[in-house]
Order: structure tokens, then C-alpha cells, then sequence
């Protein structure tokens, strides 16, 4: 059985699904060295949005269509960095409300790239915070967690700073939960 490294995953995005709207940005690190780090911003995909998810993101559609990396570049060299650091360790997903954020990235990965190096699933931070603490879906928001658990860097709607931050996130819970 491989070792496995652990790869906070955060993505922006036009709206709420993934072909209707665009995944605009995808951020990631890994969960022990957030330093080891990854950050691409995409072409749309599609016209569409919802004004609301575009008013908190630090991005602009049509400068997004000029310089952004086209999915299949942009993914292609996800992939490539996600097995340059998980040379021969299985790489995990790990995301904060981890489903929102993996359906983009595996629809991207199963539409625009032969393989996506994480499998069929990942990890949700929210989910493992409820078990780890008894708490409910809403207890495990970002701003309801415990102080020993917050980010260490703050959450600013940029894919990357917030991969960081999610990361420190899911580091403290796992140091926790594998003192028990």
C-alpha cells in the first residue's frame, strides 16, 4: 500500500455546476508543505454567471478569455504537477466543502484530460471535522471551528490562498485526530 500525500484543492468558479459555468481558477498545495503549490486561471468555458459569485472573486471574465490557460493546458499541467509531488504515494483531494469543489475538478479532469490523477473521490474537510468532533453540517463551517483548528492564513476568495488555508485546516485536524 502506497503512502498517501494529502493536496488541499480550492477552485473559483462562474456559478454553481460544472458545464454550465466556468471554472475559472484552481489553487492547491500540499497539506504537509504548503509551500509546494500550484495556481492556474482558465478560459471560460461558458458565457454564463451568477453576478453574485462574480462580485466576491478578484476576476474578470473577459480578461480571464484573453489570458487565461485553456482547460486542457491548464488541467494537463494540474496533473502533471499533482504526480511530480506524489512520486510514489497515492495523491489524496482534499477540499473544504470538498464536493462543491471535486465535481469541477473531476468534470474538468473527465472532459478536458485522459486521466485525473486523484481517483474517483476525496476528502471533505467539513465532513471529517463532523466526525472528528460530533459536530453538525453547520458547526462545520469555516467560521465555526474550533480556534485550534482556524486557518493560519486568511480565506480571500484567490484559489491558492485559500487551498493554503484549507490545508493548515485539514493539518491540524489530522495532527488531532491521530493523537487520539
Amino acid at each position: 500500500m502506497k503512502p498517501e500525500r494529502y493536496f488541499s484543492v480550492d477552485i473559483e468558479s462562474s456559478g454553481p455546476i460544472p458545464g454550465k459555468y466556468s471554472m475559472l481558477s484552481l489553487g492547491a498545495c500540499a497539506v504537509d508543505d504548503p509551500d509546494v503549490a500550484f495556481y492556474v486561471e482558465f478560459k471560460p468555458t461558458s458565457h454564463e454567471f451568477v453576478p453574485e459569485a462574480m462580485r466576491i472573486l478578484d476576476l474578470d471574465l473577459d480578461k480571464l478569455q484573453q489570458t487565461g490557460s485553456t482547460p486542457e493546458a491548464g488541467m494537463a499541467e494540474f496533473r502533471n504537477w499533482v504526480e511530480a509531488n506524489s512520486v510514489g504515494m497515492r495523491p489524496v483531494f482534499v477540499g473544504f466543502n470538498g464536493c462543491y469543489d471535486w465535481q469541477f475538478v473531476n468534470w474538468y479532469f473527465e472532459t478536458y484530460s485522459p486521466t485525473n490523477p486523484f481517483g474517483f473521490g476525496g476528502i471533505d474537510i467539513k465532513s471529517f471535522h463532523m466526525g472528528l468532533t460530533h459536530s453538525s453540517w453547520t458547526e462545520s463551517s469555516s467560521n465555526q471551528l474550533r480556534a485550534d483548528f482556524r486557518p493560519d492564513t486568511p480565506q480571500t476568495h484567490n484559489a491558492l490562498d485559500d487551498a493554503k488555508a484549507q490545508a493548515s485546516i485539514f493539518a491540524k485536524m489530522l495532527a488531532f485526530a491521530r493523537k487520539r
